[in-house]
């Protein structure tokens, strides 16, 4: 059986996934920046979280991520050291160290946030990711924590148009895995509509 996300999209499915996939949103100051953990390009991730500190749009950062395979440090280690490297206070970072994939980076960070921070004290949450995995991080915070305002940025390096991702072979690839994945886990309760 042939991988659908090495699939061709239509133009229609190419205009879908512009339209409803990729959500990020205007940003404003928020009270928490939640960093999703990455097997690649960690240093974009922190490098954005950190020009996103230098302009005050967060307060307080989340860094979760765990060990992968044939890693010696959790993501949340490379990551949390890497926006530290760039200025941003590790008194601010909180670290969760054990998630293995999207719904665990929430369920294991919302302990760590409510032990450090409260939960009721956050309203206002940007959540930082891979483009390609697009809405689906606003839609697992908020199928675990829907009282919180979600903003989303997602950042990549495929050095394309983030409208012209199905020029780019991997891009492609990645944005139809992920794609494909948003329908199956809002039935089986892994995420939430979101916006």
């Amino acid at each position: 059986m042939q991988d659908r996300a090495l699939r061709l999209p239509n133009a229609s499915e190419i205009a879908a996934i512009n339209a409803q996939h990729f959500a990020d949103t205007p940003l404003r100051s928020a009270d928490l920046l939640f960093v999703f953990g990455t097997r690649v390009e960690e240093e974009l991730r922190a490098e954005t979280a950190a020009s996103l500190w230098e302009q005050g749009y967060f307060r307080h950062a989340v860094v979760s991520g765990g060990i992968t395979p044939g890693a010696k440090l959790s993501e949340c280690t490379l990551i949390k050291t890497a926006m530290v490297k760039r200025g941003v206070p590790a008194d601010l970072i909180l670290e969760e160290h054990r998630a293995m994939n999207t719904g665990e980076n929430v369920m294991f960070s919302l302990p760590v946030i409510e032990a450090t921070l409260g939960l009721a004290n956050v309203r206002t949450v940007i959540c930082l990711g891979n483009s390609w995995t697009a809405r689906r991080y606003a839609m697992t915070v908020h199928r675990h924590w829907p009282e919180v305002e979600k903003m989303l940025l997602t950042v990549d390096g495929f050095g394309v148009p983030r409208d012209l991702w199905h020029t780019h072979p991997e891009f492609r690839r990645r944005v139809l895995s992920e794609w494909d994945k948003i329908e199956p886990y809002k039935e089986r309760g892994f995420i939430a509509e979101w916006p």
